[in-house]
């Protein structure tokens, strides 16, 4: 396939800014003020604002992207209700690339945002999870955190307008071996449901595995057992997606083959397709990857859309097993777990591209560091 390449160099600290997204909301523009002479000959002060209407202000907004549009919510009040209610806004505005949240794995959840569109990242904290070690799923503004201990404490989150909600603890065993999580956010009409899978071995059993999936549904703020299964000699793994209504999950056994032998699979959505992120591994070397590809599900079969270029390949330094992938709309992520260099695949114009130099600084040789995508959305509450 062909496909051109950018392979441009990581940009050095000039390139980025970091900003709080309270510092974002600043008065972005200045009122402009029109001077005319009335009938009587005095100077009259006209605000531009006074005789724009409604709907005109909201097809401007559309052509802005979100940075300003947050600056903008802090101009006047009539504007901040107009970005804040306004459906025809949200749902005729230019395409929000997605950002990429990254951290380090340590107790605190601060980090911070990268801005593809600006290309600056901003100093960003989550308020609704304690610890960095958890599960992740997003989708049309907001996201979805799982603790990585019991897996039981779940937590829905907007991270632009920092608006959150712990969800009822599910159903079902605690401490599952596996598990995995995705939200599916309703674009008409905002609603969102939870979609948990629960894998964990029948005791003295080694071949059978005990399998539910739980649904929360948004509306009722309630949970629905919709599957009880057991596996004989195949079980369920920690990655899943939401894909055209369809939950896919990543297993350890049959099913839909992998294109390849892969190491650190993920599953993405985007725009309703199944997409696979995997590390190709070394024949004779299973831990050791030789490369990273993407794969596209048509039909049951996977048809590669990308594979990194060796140059940027060893722009990561040295990679091991594991790496972070995330990815949503028409834009793939890729972050290894021991640095903060951070290159994004347009899958539609089948680009690579490094980002700005993320701020997150390496304190320790063994400190890691991970990361999550998603839509930047003001509207979007949990």
């Amino acid at each position: 396939m062909l496909a051109h390449l950018m392979t441009d160099v990581m940009e050095d600290n000039s390139s980025w800014t970091a900003l709080s997204i309270d510092h974002i909301r600043i008065s972005a523009f200045n009122f402009g003020i029109v001077s005319e002479d009335n009938d009587e000959g005095k100077e009259f002060l006209l605000s531009l604002d006074t005789v724009v209407p409604d709907d005109i202000l909201e097809r401007i907004f559309t052509f802005l992207p979100i940075v300003s549009m947050i600056r903008s919510t802090a101009v006047c009040k009539r504007w901040h209700d107009i970005i804040y209610s306004s459906r025809f806004l949200w749902t005729h505005m230019l395409p929000q690339r997605p950002w990429y949240f990254m951290f380090t794995s340590n107790e605190s959840a601060a980090g911070y945002a990268y801005d593809p569109i600006l290309r600056k990242w901003y100093d960003l904290e989550l308020p609704c999870i304690d610890k960095s070690s958890c599960f992740v799923s997003s989708s049309c503004g907001l996201v979805c955190f799982m603790d990585n201990d019991s897996r039981n404490a779940i937590s829905v989150s907007n991270p632009i307008t920092k608006d959150w909600k712990r969800i009822l603890e599910p159903p079902g065993a605690k401490f599952p071996d596996y598990s995995t999580i995705a939200i599916k956010v309703d674009r008409s009409s905002h609603n969102y449901t939870i979609t948990l899978a629960k894998c964990k071995q029948v005791p003295e059993d080694y071949v059978r595995w005990d399998f539910s999936l739980y649904k929360y549904d948004s509306q009722s703020s309630s949970w629905v057992t919709a599957v009880e299964e057991v596996f004989i000699g195949w079980r369920g793994g920690d990655d899943s997606v939401i894909c055209d209504g369809v939950l896919y999950c990543l297993i350890h056994s049959t099913g839909i083959l992998a294109p390849c032998s892969l190491t650190c699979g993920r599953l993405l959505n985007l725009r309703e397709k199944l997409v696979l992120v995997g590390g190709i591994a070394k024949q004779n070397r299973p831990d050791i990857i030789k490369g990273i590809g993407i794969w596209e599900l048509h039909k049951k079969q996977w048809q590669e859309v990308g594979r990194m270029p060796h140059k940027l390949f060893q722009g990561f330094g040295e990679f091991d097993d594991v790496f972070a992938s995330s990815g949503t709309d028409d834009l793939v992520y890729i972050q290894s777990y021991g640095a903060t260099a951070l290159l994004a695949f347009d899958t539609k114009q089948k680009q690579w591209k490094w980002s700005a130099k993320c701020p997150v600084s390496k304190r320790f040789p063994l400190q890691l560091f991970t990361g999550f995508c998603f839509e930047p959305r003001l509207d979007i509450t949990t």
